[in-house]
């Protein structure tokens, strides 16, 4: 476990200096800390996330982590651990407890996984247990971190509208998924008031916040390919692109795979 000091956090969270946003003096983490350096979008929504909503919240995942966007989220059930799992790797889980608290139980795989192969933190001291008022206040920092915060489903009443309520003060800009009218009132809400944007394509919004997305490609062409080793065996195209984005077809073009019956292979 580290600590990192004030000095040491993210600029973003700067933004956290009011009574209603305290500002963070310091954060407890375990788990790869050079991941604070990406660009970071915060993923966040209902426990009882529908079917619908958490295959997208999967394809957004991935999506980011390809360009190497860090999803950001507070590793409850439902839409939190959806994002976490598609973006392992490139995921920071903001705990409403101690970082070596696992919590809830039901999650405990990914969580393991992301203390293995990404990053938790919290401002709350080893073996804190989870407490009500530590989730509400856990929210500002998933918001403050992020450079867009994305709402994937949320009724009127949430801990999700809170959290818009804390995008609204910091200035950081929301989207919301495509829902129908009655299964997810709070996001519909925020889209018909003009207080978010509707997130459709996935591509062009990771696109829009990735950095070094020639350096990514860069990498992924010349390493120990990624992209190869994932479809040597075959994979489903809807799976490649999700992960890896449109550079899957360059590769066609560069003869290095072969895409047949929607599923891709390996040359």
């Amino acid at each position: 476990m580290k600590i990192l000091t004030k000095d040491e956090l993210p600029k973003s969270l700067n933004r956290l200096n009011t009574k209603v946003d305290p500002e963070v003096k310091s954060l407890y983490a375990i788990g790869e800390t050079k991941l604070l350096e990406l660009p970071k979008i915060a993923i966040v929504g209902s426990r009882k996330a529908s079917v619908y909503t958490k295959e997208l919240v999967s394809q957004l995942a991935s999506t980011l982590a390809s360009r190497e966007i860090c999803v950001v989220s507070g590793a409850a059930l439902g839409v939190d651990i959806a994002a976490h799992t598609a973006a392992l790797g490139h995921t920071i889980a903001v705990f409403g407890n101690g970082v070596d608290v696992i919590y809830p139980k039901s999650n405990s795989n990914t969580i393991k996984k992301i203390l293995q192969t990404s990053l938790a933190i919290s401002e709350y001291p080893s073996q804190t247990p989870p407490l009500a008022h530590h989730f509400l206040q856990r929210n500002r920092i998933v918001v403050a971190l992020s450079q867009a915060l994305v709402i994937a489903q949320a009724d009127q009443q949430s801990g999700t509208m809170a959290s818009a309520n804390i995008a609204q003060r910091l200035g950081v800009p929301i989207y919301v998924l495509p829902q129908r009218l009655s299964e997810s009132r709070g996001s519909n809400m925020l889209l018909e008031q003009g207080k978010a944007s509707l997130l459709a394509d996935f591509e062009a919004f990771s696109d829009k916040f990735a950095s070094n997305k020639k350096a990514l490609k860069a990498q992924l062409k010349d390493s120990n390919d990624e992209i190869l080793r994932y479809c040597k065996d075959g994979a489903m195209l809807d799976d490649m692109l999700a992960k890896f984005g449109d550079i899957i077809y360059e590769y066609e073009l560069d003869g290095k795979i072969e895409i047949k019956n929607l599923r891709v292979f390996a040359n």
